[in-house]
């Protein structure tokens, strides 16, 4: 029989609807029957491409021993985590506090009142690797709760005290001058220099870190932080992290050499490694960069797209219930899909064996020569190059084909609205620049726009934060309106539609009202959003901004358009409760990281009116577009238009037919030009 999941809208949720265990979604029901029946609660927090958490679901939630026991001494939750960020954040919180290291499936047992008092990540079936079965853990939970309960009383206490505490931070404490050199260094030191990125196996993708570095590099270039950068972006495109048939990345590697993936692929991922790998090409000019970024946006809109226009959340890692099965391949399935010489030439690329490097199976990976330029990575040098990667292509389209015809990875056909922010940004911002030689990524954009604008935006400028076939719920997080105000602005400079910069602001506005904190920065949640235990304020970005750093950063670019102080000095507040964290770790703060770079070399304002589809007006933008120019905000309109842009404001050229464009940086700006080279020249200095 189903339980109570069943109308349920989550995917993840509806994969648990079928079990014995007697599951609960999040809500005054659960409670309720908990502080009724004096029982401890069991809060489960996963998502649908979660790989350990389907292991620990066929291993322990359809077993039914387990399942009863859990039904006979605790009231069941499960919580999908991209529905409701706030519990996940609190209660991940909670477990790490506990156990020093969190991730899901996030497993916590909580008080009737909804106090966390234990809790862990996955449990195995029976007692191995020096941890306790499931089954052993539900047994003790249950002695002390009959027995000790007077200690679990005081134990969720003291946390829920000392989660107060770390929401509330630390003083705030303004940016120190060496701020952003501390930690350039910090970076420097804790990089692997053999594969690139920072830390160890596992290891993850960091865009917001990467973003940093090369806005670091904008402004003080230094040719070791440039290596590090080349060799993370080429190591992670060239490892079986990267998808070289279908495009995209997948979730994070679980060796420190990019080479064995963790299969799912996230909507988040994606959205900022395209961007990342955007920024890179604009700065670098590498061209592999720019064709990891068609390949990555294009994937988005092929597998991931509503026809509305809104992203999906993710894809598995999972089919025919095997991790990767989708997207490994023998020896032997290349060779039969290809003709001889295409699979030599395939096989030797991409690094293909008879015995494989997974399972038997080949993750497909490209072969990086010592001293070989990334853009000639896997092909000869001299005048085959073009031949060779033709040869690649027509090889990666036949494989690609093939592999269509297996069973896919489920895909969780949640529209986020946060999510959908991010990926507004990359498609934008690729629309901007001379990258896409048609409209296409534009259009997408746009299409986003209007679907987020239609479905997820409800009176007052107050966001949803979730669509499923047709029905959106929930609140929307501070992370949504970042998001999606970040998304907005990047499509107002593709298109200078002031209906997105309007909206942009609109969500701006509502966010401070009801978010804001009165001693700076700001919740995670609304003011009137359902109390928890805890009012939530997350402060690592990881593995996506986290809503105050991000929050900072709009909030830069919306006083640069604006003019207004107010802005500005809610960014500078939202960056001072965070000065005494990021140098401790810089990593788990790279979007903090871009904001204090924005707010320590301030923002530039690029104003152009003329004509927007003349080659003159054109040109003055595309030297805006040419590079990446992180502090650099744009906005245009045709000469003699009603504005609701402040930069636009009282700028007029001196004739009609002639674009004009005004440069200012902070309350200073330049003469005004129409000459490209002369802004060109000013931009540069």
């Amino acid at each position: 029989m189903p339980n109570y999941l069943s109308g349920e809208s989550s995917p993840y949720l509806l994969q648990h609807a079928d079990n014995p265990v007697d599951w609960y979604p999040w809500g005054e029901k659960a409670l309720e029957r908990a502080r009724r029946e004096d029982k401890p609660i069991f809060l489960s927090i996963g998502y649908s491409a979660c790989h350990w958490c389907h292991v620990m679901e066929r291993e322990s939630f359809t077993d039914r021993r387990t399942a009863d026991y859990l039904n006979r001494h605790f009231i069941n939750i499960k919580v999908d985590r991209e529905e409701r960020p706030d519990l996940d954040a609190l209660y991940m919180q909670a477990v790490t506090s506990m156990t020093g290291r969190g991730g899901w499936p996030l497993s916590v047992w909580l008080t009737p009142e909804g106090a966390p008092f234990y809790g862990g990540t996955y449990y195995p079936p029976s007692p191995r690797f020096g941890m306790p079965s499931f089954l052993q853990v539900l047994e003790a939970i249950t002695s002390a709760w009959s027995g000790r309960r007077g200690d679990i009383v005081q134990t969720a206490a003291r946390l829920l005290e000392h989660l107060g505490r770390e929401n509330e931070g630390p003083d705030p404490k303004a940016p120190q001058p060496q701020l952003l050199d501390e930690v350039t260094d910090r970076l420097r030191d804790s990089f692997d220099p053999l594969y690139g990125g920072w830390g160890e196996a596992p290891k993850f993708p960091q865009p917001m870190v990467l973003d940093f570095l090369l806005a670091q590099q904008t402004v003080s270039p230094r040719p070791d932080l440039a290596s590090h950068i080349g060799l993370t972006l080429d190591a992670m495109a060239a490892g079986g992290m990267y998808d070289h048939l279908g495009g995209g990345f997948h979730r994070y590697s679980t060796d420190d050499r990019w080479l064995v993936p963790h299969f799912e692929k996230m909507l988040y991922d994606n959205a900022q490694l395209a961007r990342c790998y955007l920024h890179a090409w604009l700065l670098l000019g590498n061209p592999h960069y720019r064709r990891v970024v068609e390949q990555t946006l294009d994937y988005l809109i092929r597998d991931m797209r509503h026809p509305q226009g809104g992203f999906f959340s993710a894809e598995d890692a999972d089919s025919e219930g095997k991790e990767g099965a989708f997207y490994v391949w023998t020896l032997e399935q290349i060779q039969e899909v290809l003709g001889p010489e295409e699979a030599e030439f395939m096989v030797s690329s991409y690094g293909v064996t008879a015995d494989g490097n997974f399972e038997g199976a080949n993750i497909l990976h490209e072969i990086l020569r010592q001293g070989q330029a990334t853009d000639n990575r896997i092909a000869p040098t001299g005048g085959v190059l073009e031949q060779s990667h033709a040869l690649l292509e027509q090889a990666r389209i036949k494989l690609l084909s093939a592999r269509e015809k297996r069973p896919r990875p489920a895909r969780d056909e949640k529209v986020l609205a946060g999510w959908n922010g991010l990926t507004l940004a990359a498609l934008a911002e690729a629309a901007s620049t001379s990258m896409s030689t048609s409209d296409h990524y534009r259009e997408m954009a746009i299409a986003n726009a209007r679907f987020i604008a239609e479905e997820l935006v409800d009176t007052d400028h107050r966001l949803i934060h979730v669509w499923k076939d047709g029905h959106a719920h929930g609140n929307g997080f501070l992370e949504d309106y970042a998001c999606v105000v970040d998304g907005l602005l990047a499509l107002y400079q593709c298109t200078f539609s002031e209906k997105w910069f309007a909206l942009a602001q609109g969500l701006t506005d509502t966010m401070i009202e009801h978010f804001r904190r009165p001693s700076g920065g700001f919740h995670d949640t609304s003011d009137d959003h359902e109390a928890l235990v805890v009012r939530p304020r997350s402060l690592h970005d990881s593995p996506t901004p986290c809503g105050n750093s991000l929050t900072a950063t709009v909030l830069l670019k919306m006083a640069a358009y604006t003019g207004e102080v107010r802005y500005s000095a809610l960014a500078h507040e939202t960056l001072a409760t965070v000065t005494a964290f990021v140098t401790r770790a810089p990593a788990m703060f790279g979007q903090w990281l871009s904001a204090f770079h924005l707010a320590a070399n301030g923002t530039s304002g690029l104003a152009v009116v003329g004509d927007l589809s003349t080659a003159a007006a054109l040109e003055l933008l595309s030297v805006a577009r040419s590079s990446f120019r992180p502090a650099l905000i744009v906005a245009a309109r045709p000469p003699g238009a009603e504005t609701i842009v402040p930069l636009l404001e009282r700028r007029e050229p001196a004739s009609d037919t002639v674009a004009t464009a005004w440069l200012c940086r902070g309350s200073t700006c330049l003469p005004p030009t129409s000459d490209a080279e002369e802004l060109s020249a000013s931009l540069d200095a």
